[in-house]
């Protein structure tokens, strides 16, 4: 049994967020999870620059990814195919064929046919989509693989933008519909997977028939929108108005999921993460798992799988029988998925070879992570013959005469032993003399005839000898509450006042304080009390302070002393947030949104019920449901602060 499933990640990284993925973080535990043997994924959300060894050197798996090429943090599709099942033979990405396969200028279209997957659409067809053929494919939208039995797509359609970009999505929707009916001229089949950002019908989205009310539309007029009309077309059962387009008389797709569960209703898999609508099942079915209607019959199980957290969209798979019925012939499933030889009656006959094996378009074969199969191998690498005879040289070179003595320390470290590995510098520049310097020393300019004093920073500047250096910035919270000092020796030192003549002579000295002397003392009188000697030992301080050193002494005790406490009052009640209003049904805290639509109220904030919007998509009163509570931030007057 092979099962292929299909997945919107809205961001490769993103389900790890979330259980069971959290614990692992490993997409190699993901995929056994899924138990899946192809997994699409769609919304990367990344481009090449950002591709990591987690993603792409997963143990056991290839994978081909399509990213956007000029887009940051915009769709992106990754194929994973597990080794010891699968193999493709071959790999591209785009539905049009215009881009290049990985170190080529010919495009896919202009390939041999026996080196392509083929089914392009010709230039009339092409002609005929409204958008630019290299701009359609250089969003990241599409892989393509194909193996001996089937061509899978992966593919993550265009959403509606409010009808910013109708013309491209029906361009990209009308592309694939050309590709996969040309594919079934050539006699291949086809598995398309992915997010395809349109609903079948009513039952595919949850509350149809209000929506059409309200946007008043008839019946007729939801199934005539143009991506939906043609989606129903292209499968099996669809519901159309009217007679087929011209080059679509009949269908060729098989929705497995639906056929496997026709009259099941609220099979969803996309709920809108900004309405919390999926505790409530608030959704709508847009991503699937279509073959080819020649093979509906190879598949045992199609399903979703809602119960599975990490995206506003859930997984969709759809599992193989092992022996299926292959134009007359029973075959194992296994030996139509890898090249001929590799499997025979489902037994495999030689082991998987990347160097046979790999397509181009492989990530793993991308050049930042080709011939290395994990992180390690970047640290283990051994330096070449000629970088260890130029590393023995530099190391038997004599030492510099004019070297300047050293410190027991620094001989220390001057003679430590020198490690295997060489830098990259060593390797392109030419030996030089070993220089008996430390590594934190630097060596004096040989040009300059004496060296130049070192330059004095702020920490360095102490007292008279300069051998204590002060500490820099403040180092505690008593230091806040103390005034600075000047002494004699301070370069901060104010200029001297004529002396006073009605001051006395009686008054007895004391020795001149730095500031970092007055703040040590600080601490160390913090430091030295219990909690509740601290404050009396502060203000202590402050009024032994001279006069002479502190221009502030003039003014009583009282005035210099700032309660803690209050002020901590104060600064809160200046910058803590309005608490939030509270619901009118559940009188539970609100959340806050931001108007997007286009009008008067763009990008004002509103609250809301923070409760998750119920099965009919409408705010209800007295029920477990979001309720109808709405409040304009600026209509908000909240209570102070609670402290």
């Amino acid at each position: 049994m092979v099962r292929i499933t299909t997945w919107n990640v809205n961001g490769i990284r993103n389900p790890f967020g979330y259980q069971p993925w959290r614990e692992s973080r490993s997409y190699s535990t993901m995929f056994d999870i899924l138990e899946a043997d192809i997994v699409v994924m769609q919304e990367l959300k990344i481009q090449r620059k950002d591709l990591g060894d987690d993603m792409v050197l997963v143990d056991g798996w290839d994978c081909y990814f399509s990213l956007p090429k000029h887009k940051k943090g915009y769709s992106g599709v990754a194929i994973y195919t597990r080794q010891a099942v699968c193999a493709p033979i071959r790999a591209e990405e785009g539905l049009l064929g215009v881009l290049c396969p990985p170190g080529s200028s010919t495009p896919y279209r202009a390939l041999p046919e026996d080196a392509c997957i083929g089914g392009y659409p010709s230039a009339a067809q092409v002609a005929d989509l409204g958008v630019d053929a290299a701009s359609l494919d250089a969003e990241g939208r599409c892989v393509v693989l194909e193996f001996p039995a089937f061509v899978v797509f992966g593919v993550y359609s265009p959403a509606n933008s409010n009808g910013q970009r109708d013309d491209f999505r029906s361009g990209f929707i009308t592309a694939l519909d050309t590709r996969i009916r040309n594919l079934e001229k050539l006699g291949k089949r086809v598995i398309l997977t992915g997010d395809l950002n349109v609903s079948r019908e009513e039952m595919d989205t949850a509350r149809a028939e209000e929506q059409m009310q309200n946007e008043g539309i008839t019946r007729e007029d939801y199934f005539a929108s143009p991506n939906r009309r043609l989606f129903n077309q292209l499968v099996y059962n669809g519901k159309i108005y009217g007679e087929r387009d011209e080059g679509r008389e009949k269908p060729v797709l098989w929705d497995l999921c639906r056929e496997f569960h026709p009259d099941r209703e609220g099979m969803y898999t996309h709920w809108e993460q900004k309405i919390n609508a999926r505790p409530g099942n608030f959704g709508s079915r847009i991503d699937y798992v279509l073959c080819s209607i020649e093979m509906k019959d190879w598949f045992a199980e199609s399903n979703i799988q809602e119960g599975l957290m990490g995206s506003d969209h859930c997984p969709v798979y759809a599992s193989t029988k092992d022996v299926v019925d292959c134009r007359g012939e029973q075959v194992h499933m296994l030996d139509l998925l890898s090249p001929p030889g590799v499997f025979k009656d489902g037994k495999r006959l030689r082991p998987y070879s990347p160097a046979k094996d790999m397509r181009p378009l492989s990530g793993r074969l991308l050049p930042e992570f080709d011939k290395r199969r994990s992180i390690k191998d970047m640290f283990t690498r051994k330096p070449s013959l000629s970088a260890s005879k130029s590393t023995s040289n530099s190391l038997a070179a004599p030492q510099d005469a004019t070297a300047p003595e050293l410190s027991p320390a620094s001989n220390k470290r001057a003679t430590a032993p020198v490690q295997d590995s060489v830098s990259t510098e060593s390797l392109s520049q030419p030996a030089a003399p070993a220089s008996p310097l430390g590594a934190s020393q630097k060596r004096p300019a040989a040009a300059s005839p004496a060296a130049r004093p070192p330059k004095r920073s702020k920490a360095s500047t102490g007292g008279p000898s300069g051998s204590q250096s002060s500490v820099k910035g403040q180092q505690s919270l008593m230091g806040f509450f103390t005034p600075k000092a000047y002494g004699n020796n301070s370069p901060k030192q104010p200029a001297k006042q004529p002396a006073n003549p009605l001051s006395t002579a009686a008054e007895p000295p004391i020795p001149d304080a730095s500031p970092s002397s007055t703040q040590d003392a600080a601490e160390a009188s913090v430091a030295n009390a219990s909690p509740s000697s601290t404050q009396d030992a502060a203000e202590a301080l402050i009024a032994n302070t001279s006069p002479s050193s502190t221009p502030t002494s003039s003014m009583p005790t009282s005035s210099v002393f700032i309660d803690p406490q209050a002020t901590k009052e104060l600064w809160t009640m200046l910058f803590s947030k309005k608490p939030p209003p509270r619901c009118e049904s559940h009188n539970e805290p609100c959340i806050s949104f931001k108007t997007k639509k286009a009008g008067m109220n763009a990008g004002r904030q509103f609250w809301t019920c923070s409760r998750p919007i119920g099965p009919t998509g409408q705010k209800e009163s007295g029920t477990q449901w979001r309720c109808g509570t709405f409040i304009w931030a600026s209509d908000w007057n909240g209570p102070a602060a609670e402290r």
